[in-house]
């Protein structure tokens, strides 16, 4: 399907942007259509870059996505493609769902994981600690999503808008252990110990959040 559309796309001079990416096949059109000269883009979440289809072996429906996790191999290819530039930048795919919505047998869960709030620190801590990928590389993949669809581009100069984050990159925690800023639970990573820490965010000059505060996101 992202074949097919990227020659669409090639064809009618078009932009494309595909979320999600999960699969070996997947990053390999994609580096094709930009070899060819498509102006195509994409994503890659946090689960799929960390997590294997061996861990659906459970049946957590906190694990129950779509695209669904996959092999060792996939999983690799898509760390390929983060380091090489085939995957442009890292979304979250931040689902959230009522408890008892996936408190059923996994058939009958709907699709999706938490991941705003995990994000960094489990790509920082599955990724950049063992030396997989620079953490400037971390840095600019979970920071370029604006560019690619002409938005503004936070700035660190003088007289610029604060739009920051400030990282604890040594401080360890539990994920889940004090609760979720979501108001959702379901988050494939809940009891992993992982490191780095979000201690303050600003958007936009205002505090969006800060480590042990109530809960600031919305969702």
């Amino acid at each position: 399907m992202i074949a097919r559309d990227a020659a669409l796309a090639g064809y009618e001079g078009g932009r494309i942007h595909v979320q999600h990416l999960s699969s070996r096949e997947s990053v390999e059109a994609v580096a094709t259509a930009k070899e060819r000269g498509v102006a195509i883009t994409a994503e890659a979440c946090p689960h799929h870059l960390t997590l294997t289809d061996e861990a659906v072996r459970t049946l957590d429906t906190r694990l129950k996505m779509n695209p669904p996790l996959r092999s060792e191999d996939d999983r690799r290819a898509l760390v390929d493609g983060l380091r090489d530039g085939t995957v442009d930048c890292i979304a979250t795919d931040h689902a959230p769902h009522a408890r008892e919505e996936k408190e059923v047998p996994f058939e009958e869960a709907p699709m999706g994981t938490i991941g705003l709030e995990t994000a960094f620190a489990v790509l920082h801590t599955d990724l950049v600690v063992p030396g997989v990928v620079g953490l400037g590389l971390l840095v600019e993949r979970m920071t370029a999503g604006a560019a690619l669809f002409d938005l503004p581009t936070p700035r660190i100069e003088p007289g610029a808008t604060a739009d920051v984050v400030l990282v604890d990159l040594g401080a360890e925690w539990t994920v889940g252990e004090s609760g979720y800023h979501s108001r959702s639970e379901h988050c494939a990573f809940d009891g992993r110990t992982v490191r780095g820490e979000i201690l303050l965010t600003l958007a936009g000059g205002a505090i969006a959040h800060r480590a042990g505060a109530p809960n600031e996101v919305p969702a």
